[in-house]
């Protein structure tokens, strides 16, 4: 069975910093922090169904146009 790389791991940090800024949130240090924890946690959890590889002959899903 052929493997696929996993992705980078993220940057949660960033993320969550990003997320402020264009969300305009002012959060404290320890919601900052226990998004951290949350975040890191799901990814965690997805990293099995993320390296679960997939025949490239799947058909992908149709797109809907109004």
């Amino acid at each position: 069975m052929k493997t696929t790389p996993s992705a980078a791991p993220a940057d949660w940090a960033a993320y969550i910093s990003q997320m402020e800024a264009v969300l305009a949130l002012e959060l404290d240090d320890a919601r900052r922090q226990e998004l951290l924890v949350q975040f890191t946690r799901i990814a965690q959890m997805a990293q099995p169904l993320m390296d679960l590889p997939l025949d490239p002959r799947l058909e992908i899903a149709g797109v809907y146009h109004a």
